[in-house]
């Protein structure tokens, strides 16, 4: 099972500190570095933390990395016209010389659709433009001249180029909780399957689903992965240390987070932690995206590639 760093865009991330981010990841052996797609701070009290665009940012990172996969984690299909992300991630793509990946979704935080003039549909409408959005893309990306004429998107003849470096097309990621129309469309489109804070539980039940979906499309199974919250420590008081900036991020408190992390969440040492993603593991996952929430700390990058995901591969 892979680490990877997964980064909350939203959340004041300045352009120098993606640069530092990257270049700790690729330092200390992290294979990829996810970024959330947001534009607005998500918990309503911090107006004050902005956000890059992910895909602005992730062209940039491409950039100035050499070795570092990049992927977003995940791009609403409400915010940009599927030919426009396709050709974001195609651009990504060549410059990074094959190194990205695209998570994408239908979109679910009501507030910051409003703010940004975005439309926000109802659930099954979401749905329904991200299935539309799915076809698009692998359209545009497709070797073959592309025509669709659905009820969100018409496109006529289209032989977009570039091609993507990668053959036959970037990674696509599709999340959420395995419920049968999802799971139906990424055994249709996706690559890999991604599940956010789930315990062993729900790995276990929604990987399940997710192969009982691809076994009805009649491919094989796609690789499971997870999205967890993730703060470490070398010691006791590392760790303590750790969740007490984490908690006053999150507005809670070190202590609280040590007693009772919340669920989807490992609260470790290395040693401890090593054991409890071994054990997400064992229930099927094949990566996951470590949610690091202090963006600023690179000492908690380090001690992630370094240490805690050589005892996880």
């Amino acid at each position: 099972m892979d680490l990877c760093l997964m980064i909350e865009g939203q959340e004041g991330v300045t352009w120098p500190q993606w640069r530092a981010l990257a270049a700790a990841c690729e330092q200390h052996g992290i294979v990829t570095l996810f970024r959330s797609d947001h534009y607005m701070n998500l918990d309503g009290q911090h107006p004050e933390r902005g956000s890059l665009d992910a895909w602005g940012t992730l062209n940039a990172l491409a950039a100035v990395t050499s070795t570092l996969r990049l992927g977003s984690l995940v791009s609403p299909a409400s915010f940009r016209h599927p030919s426009v992300l396709a050709k974001l991630v195609v651009t990504a793509d060549h410059v990074s010389g094959g190194r990205v990946e695209l998570g994408l979704g239908a979109g679910w935080h009501e507030r910051e659709h409003e703010a940004y003039g975005f439309p926000f549909r109802p659930t099954r409408a979401r749905v329904d433009v991200l299935e539309e959005q799915l076809q698009v893309v692998m359209g545009v990306w497709g070797n073959e001249p592309f025509s669709m004429r659905g009820e969100h998107y018409v496109l006529s003849e289209l032989d977009a180029q570039p091609k993507p470096v990668q053959q036959p097309h970037p990674r696509l990621i599709m999340g959420g909780n395995a419920g049968p129309r999802s799971a139906a469309l990424a055994a249709r489109y996706a690559d890999e399957y991604n599940t956010a804070f789930p315990s062993l539980e729900a790995v276990r039940e929604r990987r399940a689903a997710v192969g009982e979906a691809c076994e009805r499309a009649v491919r094989e199974p796609m690789p499971v992965s997870a999205m967890l919250g993730t703060v470490i420590g070398a010691d006791a008081g590392d760790l303590a240390d750790r969740a007490r900036r984490v908690g006053e991020r999150i507005g809670s408190d070190g202590d609280t987070l040590l007693r009772e992390p919340p669920t989807g969440w490992i609260v470790a040492t290395v040693d401890q932690a090593a054991e409890q993603f071994a054990a997400y593991r064992d229930a099927g996952l094949s990566r996951v995206m470590c949610q690091q929430l202090v963006h600023d700390d690179l000492d908690a990058v380090a001690l992630l590639g370094d240490q805690l995901a050589p005892l996880v591969h």
